[in-house]
């Protein structure tokens, strides 16, 4: 079976302001990343994605673009991107781009000839309505609260913005705005990129009339003539973000007869800690049954007609191991533990940067210490609703996005290595513990139990094609399964719990070919294992 290179793969994201800064101004930079290329050679990771280093006036830390042919000062030049991509390409690690294309910010020259007026070609680069009985067009809300309607007194109509109201929506009916797209994807490609990564790309087949967001009837063909136009022409990686996708639906972006996308992200499994029908601020604690059922679920049913993708964190989600692990008396345990029975999984492993270290949530105690647009939004309208301070910074302290955008934690030094200047976000008060120079001096570090997971996957094609299989006679805490492939097995085993836990299952013999552990092992005797709080270990049966 001749595979991709995104198949074998393993991906590590930067949020480039958070990452390394080269010039002391307190903002991560290109500079910065490229000289950190070597750590993340060592890692042996294939790819980086980027988030956006576009220009943009940061309303949404980068995802409202002004000029996707142009960099963001803070971050450097376009021949400081050039440099990045080369010296990336040196050591065999692929540039994926963040593709933001569902909307562009209200500064973008497309918007700002847009709104001269209801003759002016760019008009319909965008989504314009007339007032209907003197209000709004309809109910559509903004992903980022409020009305998804703004009224613009100039021309007496009505833009849509799914997110803030400075990140108005392209209008991909109009040919001439895909047009524009392909030809900036191109010039990308040319530059040499790995991929793409697509923001809310499940979004641009939207009918706004007809109040539908997601999964619109043209949602499909938009992206093949993408494929055709742009990508298909290349050997690259292409990843949707697509929140509301269903095996079914992943297998119309993935499949490779349908010439879409390579794969798509689904967040199934992170909503579950969120209380049934609420926001993701009311949590729940996590059922590790229905963990398994929803992993297994898309493990197993994508089969050969599309791929999956495999991740903990982003920068939009709070850090796993402070989240689900336990991140003070188990902290290596239980970081570990979520890398072993994620990365032997069918797909795609996407590593957050920090992930590989142990990095944590970040408490605050008032909301002043906040930069999150997310988070700030929603402090006022929960005030307004008579919640408590306590409660809702309670909600931040688990949920919110600053969690996992704090610098990077690169040594004990002053700001963690991050900086010379003053950080744009505080550091976790943590770095003197935990950071990449303390990781890189332990042999039993979680940066080696990563580099391990990522050499396995490159050495055996077991991890990359092997049928999954869930062992269900385990207590609700463990999570075990099985990889075969070509007459081999091997056995993941994880404890969810900060008790020791027995199990019984003298089918599978004993072993003493143990892959990788978390804990020191020379051999498992299935019959009567105890596993230790959060312990993890992968065998050959």
């Amino acid at each position: 079976m001749k595979a991709k290179w995104w198949q074998t793969a393993v991906v590590y994201q930067i949020y480039p302001r958070s990452f390394q800064d080269s010039n002391g101004d307190g903002i991560g930079d290109l500079q910065g990343i490229i000289t950190r290329l070597d750590y993340l050679e060592n890692l042996g990771i294939s790819a980086i994605w980027l988030s956006p280093v576009y220009q943009s006036p940061n309303d949404d830390n980068g995802y409202d673009i002004s000029d996707y042919q142009n960099i963001m000062t803070e971050f450097g030049t376009m021949e400081d991107m050039d440099e990045l991509i080369k010296q990336a390409e040196k050591r065999n690690i692929k540039i994926i781009m963040d593709l933001v294309v569902n909307h562009t910010s209200d500064e973008h020259q497309w918007f700002i000839e847009s709104r001269k007026g209801k003759d002016n070609p760019y008009r319909d680069y965008y989504i314009w309505r007339d007032p209907v009985n003197g209000r709004k067009p309809n109910d559509l809300r903004s992903i980022f609260s409020g009305s998804a309607w703004e009224f613009d007194e100039e021309s007496g109509q009505y833009y849509l913005h799914l997110f803030s109201k400075k990140q108005p929506d392209l209008n991909w009916e109009n040919e001439s705005v895909r047009q524009e797209v392909w030809d900036m994807m191109n010039f990308w490609l040319e530059k040499g990129v790995g991929g793409f990564r697509m923001d809310v790309i499940d979004l641009i087949g939207k009918i706004p009339d007809q109040e539908i967001t997601g999964n619109g009837p043209k949602l499909h063909e938009y992206l093949q003539e993408m494929n055709e136009k742009t990508f298909g022409n290349y050997d690259v990686l292409t990843v949707g973000e697509t929140w509301g996708a269903t095996p079914e639906i992943a297998k119309l972006y993935s499949n490779p007869k349908r010439k879409e996308l390579s794969m798509v992200f689904q967040f199934e499994h992170i909503g579950l800690d969120q209380q049934e029908g609420k926001d993701k601020w009311d949590t729940k604690p996590l059922s590790v049954n229905e963990l398994k059922k929803v992993l297994s679920k898309w493990q197993t049913s994508l089969g050969n007609e599309g791929w999956n993708s495999l991740f903990w964190n982003n920068h939009d989600l709070p850090r796993i191991v402070s989240r689900w692990g336990n991140d003070t008396t188990y902290h290596k345990e239980s970081a570990k533990m979520f890398a072993i029975l994620l990365h032997l999984m069918k797909g795609t492993p996407y590593i957050y940067q920090g992930e590989e270290i142990g990095m944590t949530n970040c408490k605050i105690t008032d909301i002043s210490e906040v930069n999150d647009i997310e988070s700030i939004n929603m402090y006022k309208e929960r005030l307004a609703q008579g919640y408590s301070k306590e409660e809702i910074i309670d909600s931040i302290n688990k949920k919110g996005r600053d969690n996992a955008r704090t610098p990077m934690q690169w040594d004990n030094s002053e700001n963690a290595g991050f900086t010379t200047g003053t950080p744009w976000l505080r550091v976790n008060p943590n770095y003197k513990e935990i950071n990449v120079t303390a990781n890189l001096a332990d042999a039993n570090s979680i940066f080696y139990c990563y580099k391990q997971l990522i050499q396995l996957r490159k050495d055996n094609p077991i991890i990359v094609w092997g049928d999954y299989v869930l062992v269900e006679e385990v207590p609700e805490q463990v999570f075990m399964y099985l990889r075969k492939f070509e007459g081999e097995t091997w056995a993941v085993v994880a404890n969810f719990g900060d008790q020791a836990v027995a199990i019984q299952l003298p089918e599978f013999g004993q072993s003493t070919r143990i892959l990788i552990a978390n804990y020191p092992r020379s051999s498992v005797e299935f019959s009567q294992l105890e596993l230790k709080p959060y312990e993890a270990f992968a065998v050959k049966l």
